[in-house]
């Protein structure tokens, strides 16, 4: 019964011309019927209902997308390390191995100190392999963007600003410095005015 009040009314509003529907159907010769109209706000009414339902879907997908991406940033930053971890496992496992060596063969101290090097290598290695690369320092020019002078030396042998000794070696990331390297630079004297 709401739904035959509700189609008078339309009928009732559609046969009520304006002069600026006339303006507009000034193109359109003929009348169209109440019926036609009537199915036509219809299909209006389904496709903004559907329209609206798809609103929806796309606001709740995109909700949930956020909640996703917000729950694997937090995997990745606390999960992000455990492939270099795993990685280093096994050079801890070493270290153990020739702390016990050292503590039950305490005379043959040279062995000692070819498994240290051993696993030194062996970690260098593993940091290369996750990106991590040493900088070369001694005898190169100096860079404040990969270099950090911790005192000026001088020298006869070297020119001006060239890094004569490392006290911390620095590396890179990926090619991003993460760490600089602290070094002793250059200031060239001649013999007659060293003090």
């Amino acid at each position: 019964m709401a739904k035959q009040a509700r189609k008078k009314d339309i009928e009732q509003k559609i046969n009520i011309k304006t002069d600026s529907d006339e303006k507009v159907k000034n193109t359109d010769t003929e009348k169209e019927s109440p019926e036609s109209l009537f199915y036509e706000l219809e299909k209006s009414q389904q496709e903004a209902a559907d329209n609206y339902d798809k609103f929806l879907r796309a606001s709740a997908e995109l909700e949930n997308y956020k909640k996703r991406a917000v729950k694997e940033l937090a995997d990745a930053i606390n999960y992000g390390n455990e492939k270099i971890i795993k990685d280093i496992l096994p050079i801890i496992d070493s270290l153990e191995r020739a702390l016990d060596h050292a503590v039950a063969n305490s005379e043959d101290f040279d062995a000692f100190v070819d498994g240290l090097k051993l696993i030194y290598e062996k970690f260098l290695k593993t940091l290369e392999k996750h990106g991590v690369e040493k900088i070369d320092a001694v005898g190169m020019n100096f860079d404040p963007n990969f270099h950090e002078a911790m005192l000026q030396v001088e020298s006869e042998d070297y020119e001006d600003n060239k890094i004569v000794e490392e006290f911390e070696r620095g590396y890179l990331l990926n090619g991003r410095l993460l760490r600089p390297v602290k070094a002793a630079v250059s200031k060239h004297v001649t013999k007659g005015k060293q003090e």
